[in-house]
């Protein structure tokens, strides 16, 4: 199935006549779960890329209106839900636009104040009533639930790279980890806290985008940019600025670890600015 312009265009014609006429654009920088287009100056559709990525669209139309409001930086609300159509067999949702440019590709004027902020952001995140929240299942890929879910893929994923890493280190944060358990209340949990999915504006954390992982439960998940983007004193600023058990930064450090892992053993060799950054990803966890 192409999703493109002229799927969107027809899709809001047929369903949102009032914007037919405004402009539809892609975004440059796409992400897998969804396919994503401006909608003139003020609006975002996003259209999910598979079956499987459907069951997004009405959780964050349903939970991120009642999160907004709670929260120190914006992120996306959802003003309107499209329909399964003809051409397109899901639900898709339309958006208030939100301006910054993406973490990954933007920059960062200051990467400690940049960890606290988004400290900050993720410290009241985990303040909001969990009452009714979607729990964590396959449906999120587990974020919010237990490493265990992945403790076959990772050993595996260790023992293909054996001498790329180390992998005795490997074995033991990964032991180490999914030997704890989060003993606190379910929180929420964002799922995918990466720099894909901040936006800066003028250098500075503005908005947090992608809720689809969205669930309550163990915020470990949350907190592996401290490894993937935070080095040194922004490190120690985003640690220090997160009230958390020593075993939730454990199993943090683990989520890092298995992302990490499964890129590596993913890439193409072909791929080595892909390699590269993989396995600069797993020594950082390890140090």
């Amino acid at each position: 199935m192409i999703i493109d312009e002229v799927l969107v265009q027809n899709l809001i014609a047929r369903q949102f006549p009032e914007w037919k006429d405004l402009y539809i654009r892609a975004v440059s920088n796409q992400g897998w779960d969804n396919r994503t287009f401006r909608l003139g100056d003020e609006f975002l559709v996003r259209l999910p890329s598979s079956q499987e990525y459907t069951f997004q669209v009405e959780k964050e139309q349903t939970w991120l209106p009642k999160l907004a409001s709670h929260l120190p930086y914006p992120i996306p609300i959802p003003i309107a839900l499209g329909q399964p159509d003809i051409e397109y067999p899901y639900k898709w949702s339309i958006y208030k636009w939100l301006a910054g440019e993406s973490a990954l590709h933007g920059k960062i004027s200051n990467l400690e104040n940049f960890a606290h902020d988004l400290a900050n952001f993720i410290n009241a995140f985990q303040q909001i009533d969990t009452s009714g929240g979607p729990l964590p299942s396959a449906y999120n890929f587990y974020r919010g639930g237990s490493l265990l879910n992945y403790d076959e893929e990772t050993r595996k994923a260790i023992s293909l790279l054996d001498e790329k890493i180390d992998q005795k280190a490997a074995l033991e944060l990964w032991e180490k980890a999914i030997n704890t358990t989060y003993m606190g209340y379910p929180v929420w949990v964002h799922g995918d806290i990466s720099l894909g999915n901040l936006l800066v504006v003028g250098g500075k954390l503005s908005a947090v985008i992608d809720f689809g992982q969205l669930a309550i439960g163990d915020p470990a998940c949350d907190l592996t940019i401290a490894w993937t983007t935070f080095h040194g004193k922004s490190r120690e600023m985003f640690i220090h600025s997160i009230p958390i058990d020593q075993d939730t930064w454990i199993r943090a450090q683990a989520w890092g670890l298995w992302k990490a892992l499964i890129t590596a053993t993913d890439i193409s060799k072909s791929d080595a600015i892909g390699s590269q950054k993989s396995f600069g990803a797993i020594k950082e966890i390890l140090v």
